[in-house]
């Protein structure tokens, strides 16, 4: 009797003893699915893909192997499956940063073309032109912007002339067209991440300064306050890490996913961390199905509240927070793409964008994921 009791009690123990350990655990939801969608006109990597207010696709930049960048943009309409040429940049430019203003034009800031890239300009989707604004206060390319909550854009890190490294910061005001400097980071940062929070501050996860031998990678993350103009440590990762990928998930906390070590390919990670915003630190989550980095701008949070993780690998994959799994999608991309692009469609869909695979070149093809569920 006794033995029939914990045969029964064991695998019931079991169960529970696993659920407990934060390890996410591994689901194949077949009822998602990523397909091939029209190709680009051009092959990108390295590009910005911002959605517009009218539902399109802004495609700007990006390079096809080092010395042949883009200054062409396309648009994606999404009801057609097609992409359209659009007007030229002023500069051929990869790595630079695209946010959208509250009055619908985009922002298209630095950047690199074999010179690092002080300018900036306007996209307007009424006009479809782009006008100059700005200048930066440096040139700088790899940095990170966001649209903070008083509508103005922070530009934070990534390299400058004579591959200096950069902890400055600066901020872009739509109502001037106006940068100007603000607080710098504690350490100079390039391949990290940087996110808005529910409480308006910026959190700065990650990164490296440095090349090669000399690199050192963080772990180390940071808070910038627009109320004070500011940046002040917070709690590290559990691990160092750069060329990942951040997403504000539904519950105000931030997912961390992937990146690398100083090894870059050879030190890839399939581990995810949670920041919790709430208590300042980070917590493992478990492993994704597949190691991969390159990754930044290849990350969604979906309409359901789940995280798509599309960059880095052939494979595309979702984070369930309330269950805290990762699940392998159906259907996949032609190889690992790195440095591709993902943006969440007005219908709930999300267009996965070029990015090179292993011999560097980059391609002109893109892929759909849809969400079934919605």
């Amino acid at each position: 009797m006794t033995a029939r009791l914990i045969s029964l009690i064991s695998p019931l123990l079991m169960l529970l003893l696993s659920c407990s350990t934060g390890e996410a655990k591994k689901t194949v939801p077949a009822e998602l699915s990523v397909n091939p969608a029209a190709a680009m006109t051009s092959e990108r990597s390295g590009h910005t893909a911002t959605l517009l207010p009218n539902g399109k696709v802004l495609i700007a930049g990006g390079m096809n192997g080092n010395g042949n960048y883009h200054d062409a943009v396309e648009i994606f309409d999404a009801a057609a499956n097609s992409f359209s040429t659009g007007p030229r940049m002023s500069a051929r430019s990869v790595s630079h940063s695209a946010t959208l203003l509250p009055d619908g034009k985009v922002l298209i800031a630095g950047g690199f073309n074999g010179d690092y890239i002080k300018n900036a300009e306007l996209y307007d989707p009424a006009t479809n032109r782009f006008t100059p604004t700005g200048p930066l206060t440096a040139p700088r390319s790899d940095h990170l912007a966001v649209l903070l909550g008083n509508g103005k854009v922070l530009i934070i890190g990534g390299v400058g002339p004579g591959y200096t490294f950069l902890s400055t910061a600066e901020i872009y005001d739509p109502a001037t067209g106006r940068f100007t400097a603000t607080g710098s980071m504690t350490t100079a940062r390039e391949g990290h991440t940087a996110t808005l929070l529910r409480n308006g501050k910026v959190l700065v996860a990650g990164g490296h300064k440095d090349r090669r031998e000399a690199m050192t990678v963080f772990s180390s993350a940071e808070l910038y306050d627009p109320a004070s103009g500011k940046f002040t440590p917070t709690g590290d990762m559990t691990i160092i890490r750069h060329k990942h990928a951040a997403v504000l998930l539904s519950n105000g906390n931030v997912l961390i996913a992937g990146g690398s070590d100083k090894r870059d390919s050879r030190g890839q990670y399939a581990s995810a961390e949670i920041y919790d915003s709430s208590m300042g630190v980070f917590r493992s989550v478990g492993n994704m199905n597949s190691a991969r980095y390159k990754l930044t701008s290849a990350m969604v949070l979906l309409k359901d509240g789940r995280a798509l993780i599309a960059g880095g690998s052939s494979r595309v994959e979702v984070y369930d927070p309330s269950r805290n799994t990762f699940g392998l999608v159906s259907g996949e991309l032609d190889t690992a793409r790195f440095f591709s692009s993902a943006t969440l469609l007005s219908d709930g869909n999300v267009l996965i964008v070029g990015g090179y695979g292993e011999g560097g070149a980059a391609t002109r093809s893109t892929w759909i994921y849809r969400a079934n569920r919605l």
